[in-house]
């Protein structure tokens, strides 16, 4: 998604390492509130070697999808970033879906990262709905987007009240023996999608 789409307030560009975007991705990873529905927080050598580099390579590896830093259209500002990524849905809880080889699957799945302070302001939802709308109407795949999956922690209610919003429907709530458990953990993981036919009903 080259010519990736603009929201009302947002602007998408594709992430690259530079010192700037290591900035940026490491003002979330290392936010112990940011990461507290996904794992501890990172130092800036982790964000560096590790953590950027993986949203780079997915959006290289899947120019279709991908993740894109999200800045504001006024000013510039960087909120955070949102991703698409093409998944290869199995019978097990969707946190262990891998990403599937290039253009050989008709789901993707979202998802969105935001700096502390922007929480609050309608830019995750925002966002999301962009995307949404161009895996199901514009995406460079040739491969018609079928359906769109997220999921996150059960006690994370912000990050489902943005699926709620952004028109995904609660599917399960599933259990996995996780490592390192995180604070809440034992509560679940929820699974939430939309379809294709689904989205053109509501907006054509």
């Amino acid at each position: 998604m080259d010519s990736a789409p603009f929201t009302e307030r947002l602007a998408l560009r594709r992430l690259a390492l530079t010192d700037a975007d290591v900035d940026n991705v490491l003002s979330l990873d290392a936010d112990p509130r940011v990461m507290r529905y996904l794992d501890r927080p990172k130092t800036r050598t982790e964000v560096e070697r590790e953590a950027l580099p993986a949203l780079i390579a997915l959006s290289s590896h899947h120019p279709a999808y991908g993740a894109w830093a999200a800045e504001t259209r006024e000013g510039g500002e960087f909120v955070g970033w949102l991703s698409l990524r093409p998944v290869a849905p199995t019978g097990e809880p969707m946190v262990e879906w891998r990403t599937a080889p290039r253009d050989s699957t008709d789901t993707v799945m979202l998802g969105y990262r935001l700096r502390h302070d922007a929480w609050g302001r309608g830019y995750a939802t925002e966002g999301a709905r962009a995307l949404i709308s161009y895996a199901f109407t514009t995406n460079a795949s040739g491969r018609p987007v079928q359906r769109i999956v997220a999921t996150t922690m059960a006690v994370n209610a912000g990050s489902r009240r943005v699926m709620e919003k952004a028109g995904l429907r609660y599917l399960r709530t599933v259990h996995v023996d996780w490592p390192d458990p995180l604070s809440g953990t034992e509560h679940g993981d929820v699974e939430y999608e939309i379809t294709r036919a689904q989205w053109l009903r509501w907006h054509v």
